[in-house]
């Protein structure tokens, strides 16, 4: 149905178009006519209609003005303007307001029909664009939770960097910094502690939708999961520090996010929020927020007032000595150099004549450094392992001496870690591979492989693709039609059972793969090479 609004002050002029519309138009058209600027306006508040025919000289408000009131509350209409006089200036400013055409009396019946077909169409298209774009816009809802629980995942856990950029990507996020807030829930509180018994975890369930919609109307974050009785809030923030004020501003936001929780749901809160971090190590502002909860002084506890941790020196490279460890598990070779580099001169430049000092972080960061290594499986530890590290050190008496050697050791980790990192790939993949090649036939999927090799999708997937030089279905379908060409051979076979033989049970879908690799149909190759 199309719902055409008529705006003319002659009587016969708006009957002879009605009469037109509804006569070549019939049921599927609802018309309305109005007399005046006025009465146009409030119909079109009523009918909200699809195509709008307008009069421009009308008494009281005319046509151009009565098009720029209904634009405020309808932007979709199409408006086709009507007038007398062929004037390049009612023209101009009907354009202005996105007329769709100037149409100048008298008008003749096709050009009725015409106009009025060619609206239809606009309409059906700009209906199948806002449907599409529901679609989509349903799609995301319930995909965008499922990667906001994986991107809170991966903060909690401090898993790998780089899906942490996929994560950004996927729910643009384009901070470099941000903070953890985590919200924690009971049923009471008793001495400062929130009493959460089992049946509350099930309430929280219930009321997660709203929890999370509440969250996000006082702070811009991604939320996880309910997990016990915490939820956690990633909040991307610009900077790499916050101020005393906007500390402040920070608590009493989740103060007055806290009561409106307790109106809405019945239950009682409590706020963690952790300190300013990279989004690449919010996990550490993670477990700031866990701390913060630990304390009873207040319902809402910010990490910077508990004091829990010592404070760097003003000058300290931080962000650098951050870089080093990250592209050291990361087996970044040459990043992790540049930045021990830059650590290093930093150290000389500012304590020139302090070498103890300089020899003492040199050991540290090495021995930091392979206990990095250790816990990822990339080297053993042995109690003699580091024998002789203090006295070489304490030996080399040239500071590039003592460059030298911290690189080296510090390389020897990292090249351990890379290798390590590969040698895992290399496995996993092989062992697809394998999984694959034995189980071609039958429906297998991205999460079966995974799940097989028994890491998540995302990451098998990209390690894959890394490996392979294609996806997990790129390879799996040159397998599928590799094999479907050599049962080709065999004559007794039908397309049919070779297709399913192939992994394939519908044969059209079969064809369809065969001919979009091969260029032709299973049957015309079957003739082609076989006779």
């Amino acid at each position: 149905m199309y719902r055409i609004l008529i705006a003319d002050d002659e009587g016969i002029m708006l009957e002879s178009l009605k009469n037109i519309i509804s006569r070549n138009f019939g049921g599927q058209c609802e018309v309305v006519t109005a007399k005046s600027g006025r009465i146009v306006i409030e119909q079109a508040e009523i009918c909200h209609p699809d195509i709008v025919f307008m009069d421009i000289q009308m008494p009281g408000i005319n046509g151009i003005q009565a098009i720029r009131e209904i634009r405020k509350f309808n932007t979709s209409a199409l408006f086709y303007v009507i007038s007398a006089y062929d004037k390049f200036d009612y023209a101009k400013e009907a354009l202005n307001l996105g007329v769709e055409k100037y149409l100048t009396k008298p008008i003749t019946k096709s050009t009725v029909i015409s106009v009025v077909e060619e609206a239809m169409k606009k309409v059906d298209q700009n209906r199948k664009v806002r449907s599409d774009q529901l679609q989509i816009q349903e799609k995301l809802e319930i995909i965008v939770p499922v990667v906001e629980s994986s991107f809170v995942n991966n903060v909690m856990f401090q898993n790998d960097a780089s899906d942490m950029e996929y994560y950004r990507l996927l729910l643009d996020i384009r901070e470099e910094y941000g903070y953890v807030m985590l919200i924690q829930f009971g049923e009471s509180v008793e001495n400062g502690r929130l009493i959460s018994p089992v049946g509350m975890n099930v309430r929280a369930q219930e009321f997660y939708p709203e929890l999370c919609a509440i969250i996000k109307s006082y702070f811009h974050c991604v939320t996880g999961p309910v997990m016990s009785n915490r939820v956690v809030a990633a909040v991307p923030h610009d900077g790499d520090e916050i101020s005393y004020d906007e500390r402040i501003r920070i608590i009493e936001t989740a103060r007055e996010m806290a009561n409106r929780l307790e109106e809405r749901l019945n239950a009682k809160f409590r706020v963690g929020i952790g300190k300013i971090r990279r989004i690449e190590e919010l996990s550490g502002s993670y477990q700031e927020a866990v701390r913060a909860l630990s304390d009873q002084i207040s319902r809402v506890v910010h990490a910077e007032d508990l004091r829990l941790e010592g404070t760097y020196e003003e000058s300290f490279p931080v962000d650098t000595e951050n870089k080093l460890f990250r592209m050291l598990l990361k087996g970044d070779l040459n990043a992790m150099v540049s930045a021990a580099n830059q650590f290093f001169d930093w150290m000389v430049k500012c304590y020139p004549e302090d070498k103890n000092n300089i020899r003492l972080k040199v050991l540290e960061f090495v021995t930091w450094g392979e206990r990095e290594a250790f816990h990822v499986g990339a080297v053993n530890y042995g109690f003699n392992s580091r024998r002789g590290y203090l006295d070489t050190v304490m030996a080399l008496e040239d500071y590039e001496d003592i460059r030298t050697w911290f690189l080296e050791k510090m390389m020897q980790t990292c090249c351990s870690i890379r290798d390590k990192n590969e040698d895992r790939s290399e496995s996993l993949v092989e062992k697809a591979r394998s999984y694959m090649q034995e189980n071609y036939s039958r429906e297998i999927s991205l999460d079966d492989v995974s799940k097989e090799v028994n890491v998540s999708p995302y990451y098998f997937s990209k390690i894959f693709k890394e490996e392979s030089g294609e996806n997990f279905t790129e390879y799996l379908t040159n397998i599928r039609i590799g094999k479907a060409k050599e049962l080709l051979e065999n004559p007794e076979l039908s397309i049919k059972e070779i297709g399913v033989m192939s992994g394939y049970t519908d044969p059209n879908y079969f064809s369809r793969i065969f001919k979009k690799h091969t260029g032709i149909t299973p049957r015309e190759y079957r003739e082609r090479y076989y006779g």
